[in-house]
């Protein structure tokens, strides 16, 4: 008798729809998949920062910073692709 492998049955079937889902959704509406991905990202980096600053700061202020981190990164990668690529813009 053969085993049942449910895992190569099901897991690549799910996953191949999930992916189509995700690119269907960012090419329909990009900017709002960014602010999740961007939320999410940062639901990640705010524990780090509050566990790295102790007690000296609330959790409002470490969601700031991380989010404030976030917009500076974000703003220097454009910039650098604005630097070496003007002529896309």
């Amino acid at each position: 008798m053969k085993p049942n492998n449910l895992l190569n049955d099901v897991l690549p079937r799910y996953f191949q729809e999930t992916i189509e889902l995700a690119q269907m959704l960012w090419q329909r509406h990009p900017i709002p998949v960014q602010l999740f991905l961007v939320m999410c990202f940062n639901a990640i980096i705010a524990p780090a920062v509050y566990a790295a600053a102790g007690e000296d700061l609330t959790r409002k202020a470490v969601g700031g910073l991380s989010l404030l981190g976030l917009v500076v990164i974000a703003l220097s990668i454009y910039l650098c692709v604005v630097i070496f690529q003007p002529k896309r813009f």
